[in-house]
């Protein structure tokens, strides 16, 4: 169809399924902008948590039931994950929307789409976020053309890999990230204190228990040995809610004095005021980035799951940062390099102040040009604009995205 025959006003029913709290967030974003693009009136229906249910979505089931992370936790859920994919795709077949929009959440999400293009194939289905095929099992992209139609992808390098591995059309729509640049960014206040004799370093060590245990004690050695060269600073460490007593009982044994954050706000409050931060490899990366906060990057996994991530990661470094300008412009030290001598020799002039730091600085400072969209808009209204087009399959406006945000083809 084209744009002619599905004027503004015509009634459209679009069917969302997130899988995680994340992918929640992304959906009710997306419906806001829905709402706003679309000029008639629209049928909402899926599967999402809080924050899509206040936008309007009346979720099919909780979506605690699916939202689940790692193999044991999974197999643990089993019957019940396959009850809801069935449920998904049954409710979805008996509705016929004009288009199905997965987000995030591969493991439950494309089991769902995959199952719904058997008994839809006309139905277009939109991939809100790519799965990290640059990173691993690249192979993915290439199968993912039997049953998404555009990939909404959230990092700015992923159009040109789906290009390349022969995956879905896909268009880079922004990061949610920088919807929130002025919560991220200091005011003139908090940029001085970045500069105070005993500034803020910020410790991040990761948001999983598995994380937390192997990373707090690596950590707190470094800062002990950063204090013992002479270097002055004060710590503050985010801590994830859930695993707070956790992170508090093995910060006791630190060698210096450690203030917990809690809650969304007071974490960002500390990123505005931080010098720099230690962390652990994660989205947290790309926030204190864009945050202007100098880091050091550090990771471990078992020596078990070392042998097969070695194997299955295709990139050149793991911090999101570096992959979107290009260059490994932060320090990362993972596995063998994890140690306390090493990560307190790449903290200590990021503290201290230097080439180092005035490096690091210019890279940051570039993440923006990077990660912008070329129109200045939005990521979720880019998205909405793309997911209102393959529901009245304009196939013009898909096209268009095919200049510097988009790559790939439809298969």
């Amino acid at each position: 169809m084209t744009e002619s025959r599905w004027p503004g006003g015509t009634p459209l029913s679009i069917w969302l399924v997130a899988g995680e709290e994340s992918g929640d967030q992304l959906g009710a974003k997306l419906i806001r902008s829905l709402r706003g693009a679309h000029s008639g009136p629209l049928t909402l229906a899926g599967v999402g948590g809080d924050a899509m249910a206040a936008a309007g979505l009346p979720s099919l089931f909780p979506l605690e039931d699916v939202a689940v992370m790692g193999y044991l936790a999974v197999a643990a859920r089993l019957r019940l994950l396959m009850r809801r994919i069935r449920e998904t795709v049954q409710a979805c077949v008996a509705a016929r929307p004009d288009v199905l929009v997965i987000i995030d959440s591969p493991g439950f999400t494309h089991a769902v789409a995959s199952r719904v293009r058997k008994r839809l194939p006309g139905l277009p289905v939109v991939d809100y976020v790519s799965p990290s095929v640059w990173a691993w099992r690249p192979w993915r992209a290439k199968s993912m053309r039997a049953y998404i139609d555009h990939v909404l992808a959230l990092l700015p390098f992923e159009p040109e890999a789906h290009r390349r591995l022969g995956g879905p059309a896909c268009t880079y729509v922004g990061h949610p990230l920088i919807e929130r640049l002025a919560e991220l960014r200091p005011d003139a206040g908090e940029a001085r204190l970045r500069e105070a004799e005993e500034p803020a370093l910020a410790v991040l060590p990761g948001s999983r228990r598995s994380e937390i245990e192997r990373l707090m004690p690596v950590f707190g050695a470094t800062l002990g040995r950063l204090r013992a060269e002479g270097a002055r600073f004060t710590v503050e460490l985010p801590a994830v809610t859930r695993h707070r007593a956790l992170i508090g009982q093995l910060a006791a044994a630190w060698p210096v004095p450690v203030r917990l954050v809690e809650g969304e706000a007071d974490k960002l409050a500390t990123f505005r005021r931080a010098r720099a931060a230690l962390a652990a490899s994660g989205t947290v990366t790309l926030e204190l980035a864009l945050a202007g906060v100098p880091m050091v990057v550090a990771y471990q996994v078992p020596k078990i799951e070392e042998v097969i991530v070695r194997r299955l990661i295709q990139v050149p470094t793991i911090v999101l940062p570096n992959l979107i300008l290009g260059e490994n412009a932060i320090p990362e030290l993972i596995q063998a390099d994890c140690r306390p001598d090493r990560l307190a020799a790449a903290l200590g002039p990021l503290v201290a102040g230097g080439a180092a730091r005035e490096a690091q600085d210019r890279a940051l400072r570039r993440l923006d040009a990077a990660m912008r969209l070329p129109d200045g808009d939005d990521p979720s209204r880019s998205a909405a604009r793309i997911v209102l087009a393959a529901a009245r399959r304009d196939e013009a406006v898909l096209r268009m995205d095919g200049g510097p945000r988009a790559a790939g083809a439809k298969g």
